[in-house]
Parts: C-alpha cells; sequence; structure tokens
C-alpha cells in the first residue's frame, strides 16, 4: 500500500517505521518539517491511505481534506471530538471511508471491552465508587485523554447515577472523577479504580512504548480502504 502520513512527529515515526516493516511505501509526509508537500496533492491516484495524527487544531480540517480527496484517513489525532459529528455527515455525504479511534493499541482496546464488563457488573452488586486515573508525558496537549474519555463513557453507559465527567476530584455522586497527571516521558497508563467499604479493585493498562499503537494504526490503515463508511476499532477486531 501507499500510506499517506499526515503528521510526523513521535507518533508519525514510529507508523513510518510500522509501514515500512509491513511492506507499505510511504507516499508523503504532510508536516511543517516538510513544507514543500501539501495536501492537497494527495487523492487515490497517488495514496491508498492517509494515517493522521497531528494536533487538535489541525485534525478536523486534515480528516475533511481527505474525505473531499477521495482518500480514505485513519484518524488517531485526539481532543477535537467535537466536530466528530460533522466529519461523519460529510464522509456519508461523500461515500467516504474515515476510522477513528482513541487509541489504537490492541491490548487499549481490550481494556475498553472489559471496562464496559467490568463497570455493568460493578454496578449490578453495588456499594462501588469508581475513578478513572490517567498519567501520560508532559507534552501531551489535550487533557483528559481520548482514552480516558473513552473510558468514561464505557463507565456512563453502566452507571445510571453518574451523570457526567469531571476533570477533577468528583464533587457530587453524579460525577466521575477523571483525574489527569502529566509526568515525565510517560507514554500513557489508565487505571479504573472501584473502591468500597470493604475492598479496592483495579483495572490498569500500562503502555511500555508507542510501538503498539502505531502496529494498530497500521493494520487500521490496512483494513478500511475495502470499506466504505465510518468505523473504529471495534469494527476491526470485531468486538
Amino acid at each position: 500500500m501507499k500510506i499517506l502520513l499526515i503528521g510526523y512527529g513521535k507518533m508519525g515515526r514510529t507508523i513510518e517505521a510500522q509501514a515500512l516493516s509491513r511492506g507499505h511505501q510511504i507516499a508523503g509526509i504532510i508536516d511543517p518539517s516538510h513544507p514543500d508537500v501539501q495536501l492537497t496533492d494527495f487523492g487515490p491516484q497517488n495514496a491508498d491511505v492517509a494515517i493522521e495524527f497531528t494536533h487538535p487544531d489541525a485534525a478536523f480540517a486534515n480528516v475533511t481534506a481527505c474525505l473531499r480527496q477521495g482518500l480514505p484517513v485513519v484518524c488517531g489525532s485526539t481532543g477535537w471530538l467535537h466536530r466528530f459529528p460533522e466529519a461523519r455527515e460529510l464522509c456519508q455525504e461523500t461515500g467516504g471511508s474515515l476510522f477513528y479511534a482513541s487509541n489504537y493499541s490492541v491490548g487499549v482496546n481490550l481494556f475498553f471491552h472489559f471496562n464496559e464488563y467490568i463497570a455493568a457488573k460493578m454496578h449490578q452488586f453495588g456499594g462501588y465508587d469508581v475513578q478513572v486515573r490517567e498519567i501520560h508525558h508532559v507534552h501531551k496537549v489535550d487533557q483528559p485523554s481520548g482514552t480516558a474519555l473513552t473510558v468514561a463513557d464505557g463507565i456512563l453507559r453502566h452507571y445510571p447515577n453518574k451523570k457526567t465527567w469531571r476533570n477533577d476530584m468528583a464533587q457530587s455522586e453524579q460525577e466521575l472523577a477523571i483525574i489527569s497527571e502529566r509526568s515525565g516521558e510517560v507514554v500513557g497508563t489508565h487505571i479504573v479504580t472501584y473502591t468500597s467499604a470493604a475492598d479496592n479493585l483495579e483495572l490498569k493498562h500500562e503502555a511500555l512504548s508507542r510501538e503498539g499503537f502505531g502496529h494498530g494504526a497500521v493494520l487500521a490503515a490496512e483494513w478500511l480502504p475495502s470499506h466504505k463508511g465510518v468505523f473504529g476499532m471495534k469494527d476491526l477486531l470485531g468486538l
């Protein structure tokens, strides 16, 4: 495949290495470090799929440009989901292909799956409060992380007494606390803690490197061009 990389930071370089190791070609790199290459230069004639990992302020424009140019796009940028309904609508209008995930690690997506299962069981038996904690490197722009928000959404679906999340300690029983920490070069750790008067239960995922994220993004890029519509990791993994 010919893969267009949009964004060439740490994740972009990791994805490049994963793509090359799987026999793919890099059709181009869209990034300030490559000022002579423009997104408008690419479409189905010279790329099979784009993988977009940039900044919250740039993601929506990049995704919509790909859709308008007929280029399937895999997006991993977080912090722009308030505009995701617009991207979904455009994808439907153009008959395009859009794949979005807040986290492309296979392990994390199994974590999402187990998170919902455990939330449903814990609420069923009662007596437990729940909290989400996420730890990332000091360079991460958005807070809470997209992964933490996906975890929170999964919990809120099964805890009817929790009405919303708060990026701080909860101020009422109706709030789900998401505690965000930024420390050193931590790749990404997410912890869901259930607490009762009798015991604590934790579900934890700790990323040891970015390779898992890059591998999952390339798997999504391999899968997407043969599908039309809006998809995520549940579709890819059959969860």
